[in-house]
């Protein structure tokens, strides 16, 4: 898709004083973690609002190129890159790309005309909304996690509404731009009755025993794949089935250590597409503190075992799970620990069946499954 080609982004024309009704841009992306949000909240959008029209702005070659298609919206690709951590020589064209991003983003909202531009994080939504902001376009930033990335500490000054989804945030973006909304989640996962049956014929597993999802984020985590890996035999012994998203960084080599489980309910994916089917299956799950996961895991009520990233701004993640660890609605393994503790934690969960429960019933309190509903009417709000 050619910024430049005159009209190329709009297929029809401009709104015009219809209420509801205009063109919006959502910019983010990188991780499942900020792609899914986003498209929950464009379908809120056109769910509400079914002639506005939407476009995506993301970073070229991330994820969000293959899922947004997918999902049936289209999207614009930046050059933008993150500064490496490490030295390395990539981060020298981080300005360069910087200054080509900001370039096309202008581009971009000039053809495109948008009424108002939404940030899900990330560093994809820098170079859009600080070119909206500074071009009078309204804007409605989401913060998905208890700590804010750079991103959106450095775009709250700018925007009209911060959409949050955990309390206390005061402390980092003005109190009058919040609303407290959770975080939107896939909706496919609202509702789970009646799915358990198909999700069992979907994986191949039992009825009769324990099925433990093990889910690291869309792109796998070493550590807790590391961690169950070396665990297996006890895993097995132990009478659980395992659902185990391995990311595809990980999938040929669970593949092969899974082999001799073939028969014992032990099931290995690279990505897991069908998530509702997944988490109807799962009586317990370990997974990282992102705050997609985070937000499904109250909404799907799973009692659950958190192995917050180490490798993420700020610690967020570990702030994450700390906010359901405080309120006695997941248990913390941590990141250095987990191939030491993951595996006996985990067996102790499936066993204790009243720490299941409790878990069970704190996380509900947690949960916000009107979010993107909630998101959308703000957004809408700021279309003038």
């Amino acid at each position: 898709m050619n910024p430049n080609k005159k009209n190329s982004l709009v297929s029809s024309p401009a709104p015009s004083g219809k209420v509801g009704v205009g063109r919006i841009i959502i910019s983010g992306g990188g991780t499942g973690g900020h792609i899914f949000p986003a498209i929950a909240i464009a379908n809120a959008i056109k769910l509400k609002y079914p002639n506005s029209e939407i476009l995506f702005v993301g970073a070229e070659g991330k994820m969000e190129m293959e899922k947004v298609p997918a999902a049936g919206y289209k999207i614009v690709g930046l050059p933008i890159m993150g500064i490496q951590r490490k030295l390395t020589l990539q981060n020298l064209k981080v300005p360069f790309k910087l200054l080509y991003s900001l370039i096309k983003a202008r581009k971009i909202i000039k053809e495109f005309k948008p009424n108002v531009v939404v940030g899900v994080g990330g560093y994809a939504s820098g170079p859009l909304l600080k070119i909206a902001t500074s071009m009078g376009v309204p804007a409605l930033l989401q913060e998905q996690n208890s700590y804010p990335g750079v991103t959106n500490k450095i775009l709250a000054k700018k925007v009209q509404k911060i959409c949050v989804a955990y309390h206390d945030m005061e402390q980092f973006f003005p109190k009058e731009k919040i609303v407290f909304t959770g975080n939107p989640v896939r909706q496919d996962i609202v509702d789970l009755t009646n799915k358990r049956e198909k999700g069992l014929a979907e994986f191949g597993l039992s009825a009769d025993k324990k099925v433990v999802l093990v889910i690291g984020g869309s792109l796998g985590a070493r550590t807790i794949n590391e961690s169950i890996d070396a665990g297996l035999d006890l895993i097995s012994e132990n009478n659980m089935q395992l659902l185990w998203q391995t990311g595809k960084g990980y999938a040929e080599i669970a593949a092969e250590s899974v082999k001799k489980y073939s028969n014992k309910g032990i099931v290995t994916m690279p990505f897991i597409a069908s998530m509702d089917l997944a988490y109807a299956v799962a009586d317990v799950v370990i997974s990282r503190a992102g705050a997609l996961s985070v937000s499904e895991l109250c909404l799907t009520e799973k009692p659950s075992i958190l192995v917050p990233s180490p490798n993420v701004a700020e610690d967020h993640q570990t702030k994450n799970a700390m906010a359901l660890v405080n309120q006695h609605a997941a248990i913390l393994v941590k990141d250095v620990n987990a191939k030491t503790e993951l595996i006996s934690a985990l067996i102790e969960l499936v066993e204790n069946t009243s720490t299941q429960e409790q878990l069970k019933k704190n996380i509900k309190l947690l949960a916000k499954p009107d979010a993107a509903s909630q998101i959308a009417d703000e957004v809408i709000k700021l279309i003038k």
